[in-house]
């Protein structure tokens, strides 16, 4: 069965910008939970721009609560999440000036690095995760690398249904991509600019079993409520 992550990063950006305490990201991370998110999906990054170093300790010691922490590469923010011990990992790149994740990792550049920290997590039976552009080559050395997952930027796809243009050759690399993943036995994830039009899209590819979505959840929710929107896609992905 498909599983839904909900990204609550933009619950802190609100709480941030009055530098107060409310709305509350453990709070937020125990609602959607309850409300039928299978995880919880927060990125700590290195500029701290939205989740924090308590939220994320806090909301990872959580019970009955499964927590898949995005991080970059950075040696302090790798040795963060061995003390921080989520459920599961998602190594993402990172660029200062950007406003949100612009790509996939750099897996040819990178291969040695992200080994050794596929290795430190998988030592201490924390299940890690790649994101990645939809890249055949990049799924082979994900493999090579012994990742447990890929989760696939869906970004540039997600932008081509909005903005109504022809977003085929797009789906079928990404179907291309989930299922040498998946025959490679490397579980697939989805996630990035995702709404109800993309996901629908995505959820007949066979081969993802998990979706990842944040920002949109977040802003649907200012109109609906989170039970609402949770609920929608629960349906579309199962």
């Amino acid at each position: 069965m498909k599983r839904l992550g909900v990204n609550i990063d933009h619950v802190a950006t609100l709480r941030n910008a009055r530098g107060e305490h409310h709305p509350n990201p453990i709070f937020a991370a125990k609602f959607v939970n309850r409300l039928g998110a299978d995880s919880i999906t927060i990125h700590l990054r290195e500029d701290r721009r939205h989740i924090k170093d308590l939220d994320a300790m806090k909301i990872c010691s959580l019970k009955n609560l499964l927590v898949n922490l995005e991080i970059s590469t950075n040696t302090k923010m790798i040795k963060k999440a061995l003390i921080i011990k989520p459920n599961y990992v998602c190594i993402v790149p990172e660029n200062r000036k950007e406003i949100t994740t612009e790509g996939g990792l750099n897996l040819k550049k990178n291969k040695s690095k992200l080994k050794e920290i596929i290795n430190l997590f998988q030592k201490k039976k924390i299940r890690t995760s790649l994101f990645i552009n939809p890249s055949i080559s990049d799924i082979k050395i994900a493999k090579t690398i012994k990742a447990d997952c890929i989760e696939i930027h869906t970004g540039h796809f997600s932008n081509l249904v909005k903005s109504k243009k022809n977003f085929k050759k797009e789906l079928k690399k990404i179907k291309e991509c989930s299922k040498l993943a998946c025959k490679l036995g490397i579980e697939v994830h989805a996630g990035h600019g995702l709404d109800y039009k993309s996901t629908k899209l995505l959820a007949k590819i066979n081969e993802i079993t998990e979706f990842n979505i944040g920002h949109f959840i977040i802003g649907e929710s200012i109109f609906h409520g989170f039970s609402k929107v949770i609920r929608n896609f629960r349906k579309i992905i199962r």
